[in-house]
């Protein structure tokens, strides 16, 4: 395979429809938590807002400056972040990275979808743009429970 052919399949049609497609754009007025996370290598950054209500997201905007495969990654994140848990989105988090770094499997459901990321494990520097969102999402939360508690 060319390395034409390998950015050709990492940058499928469907990513680059979820790419065009992220749920929950856009910031939050007043969030109880808001986390910006940017990836050193590429320059992707993303933006979460959150508000979190008896442990679950409650309202959720994000504000999404990545490539495309972190584009379809917050977008495959948006379509499942509202009503989750802190741990169900920590879990999804280090799934995500499993799949990426050690060839684990994709995260499972809620959080499914992200095969469509598979081709990108053997692009370690689209790693930390694909990770973002969750990785912020979680922080985000994180962030909330501790105000929630001062």
């Amino acid at each position: 395979m060319t390395a034409d052919s390998d950015l050709i399949k990492l940058y499928s049609q469907r990513i680059l429809a979820l790419a065009a497609d992220i749920p929950h754009r856009g910031r939050l007025d007043a969030p109880q938590a808001s986390v910006r996370r940017r990836a050193p290598l590429c320059g992707s950054t993303v933006s979460v807002d959150l508000d979190v209500t008896d442990g679950r997201i409650s309202r959720f905007g994000q504000d999404v400056k990545a490539c495309a495969l972190g584009q379809a990654s917050a977008a495959l994140m948006g379509r499942h972040v509202i009503g989750r848990t802190r741990a169900e989105v920590e879990t999804a988090r280090d799934q995500l990275k499993a799949m990426l770094s050690q060839g684990a499997a994709p995260p499972d459901p809620p959080f499914d979808g992200y095969d469509v990321l598979i081709p990108a494990r053997d692009y370690r520097n689209r790693h930390a743009s694909i990770m973002l969102a969750l990785e912020a999402t979680a922080e985000a939360m994180a962030e909330a429970e501790r105000a929630a508690c001062a």
